[in-house]
């Protein structure tokens, strides 16, 4: 007994050690971006990263800060489009994935399919810039960051199928159905209070592919004031880029000094996370939860 007591303390131990490590790994380059934002910019160039910089500097944020008026607005686009996409997605993708968990639905096998094939094969970027531009005219409206590409995904119909069919007992629905519940009723009083671990795992990756997207703005957004705080940020980074290359070298050199664009792009990078940081640890408890039961093979 004595020795099985002490090969588990050894496995602990070991297993500690591991994740630690790991632990280390994981969150190493993220402090050097965030230490790489609060360098001086001279001295990032010539030092590289470093846990403990030579010079520290705020004027990474400061240029940022001189945009304030339309970091705020961009920002409130992001929220707005975050919170409108992940919403609708939510509805849509547990819409769709309620009959394809009813084993008594006729074309499950179907759909399920048709869904299937979508991670596998898609038209392009061509065709769907035409369709969405040309026929259904979203161009340069906020509704060109919210539909395209985002608005459903297969693994998440499939994630949520699975959900329901693995952790939802048929029985529960046998007996609503009784009861005299619609099937509407039992999709809204019994599916969805029965599955907020999978609907906030959902949720938050789809709020992350929002939140991070900046493809839709390149592809779809002329305009300015409907920049999301990702499109600003690449933009910003492109004009700072430009204004210390070579073409405007003269105009620089004349008068200003050269703009910190390393550390910016660290800065960028650290405002962009920063907003997932401070979500995430309200939806930690369901996120395990809700992807390891709803990738469970139904």
């Amino acid at each position: 007994m004595r020795g099985k007591i002490n090969s588990e303390k050894a496995f602990h131990r070991a297993a500690f050690c591991i994740l630690f490590l790991m632990t280390v790994i994981c969150v190493f380059p993220i402090a050097l971006v965030v230490i790489g934002s609060f360098t001086d910019e001279v001295t990032l160039l010539r030092d590289g990263y470093r846990i403990f910089p030579e010079k520290l500097s705020l004027g990474a944020y400061r240029y940022i800060w001189r945009q304030a008026s339309m970091l705020l607005k961009a920002c409130g686009i992001s929220v707005f489009i975050t919170a409108v996409g992940t919403g609708l997605s939510l509805v849509l993708s547990t819409m769709f994935a309620y009959p394809l968990s009813r084993r008594d639905f006729k074309y499950r096998n179907l759909f399920s399919f048709f869904v299937f094939f979508t991670m596998l094969f898609s038209g392009g970027i061509v065709p769907s810039y035409i369709m969405w531009s040309k026929y259904l005219q979203i161009k340069d409206t906020i509704w060109a960051l919210i539909l395209p590409s985002h608005l459903m995904s297969a693994f998440n119909v499939l994630l949520i199928r699975n959900y329901f069919m693995n952790s939802i007992p048929n029985e529960l629905v046998e007996a609503v159905r009784i009861d005299g519940g619609s099937e509407l009723t039992i999709f809204i009083k019994m599916m969805l209070p029965l599955s907020v671990p999978v609907l906030a795992t959902v949720g938050l990756f789809t709020g992350l592919v929002y939140w991070n997207d900046w493809i839709n703005g390149l592809y779809y957004i002329n305009d300015p004031s409907l920049y999301s705080i990702q499109n600003l940020l690449v933009r910003l980074m492109n004009k700072i880029q430009y204004l210390n290359s070579g073409a405007m070298a003269g105009v620089v050199a004349g008068g200003t000094s050269a703009l910190p664009s390393t550390s910016v792009r660290m800065a960028i990078a650290v405002l962009g996370v920063l907003p997932v940081v401070m979500v995430y640890p309200f939806v930690q408890k369901y996120l395990i939860r809700g992807t390891v039961i709803g990738a469970v093979k139904g």
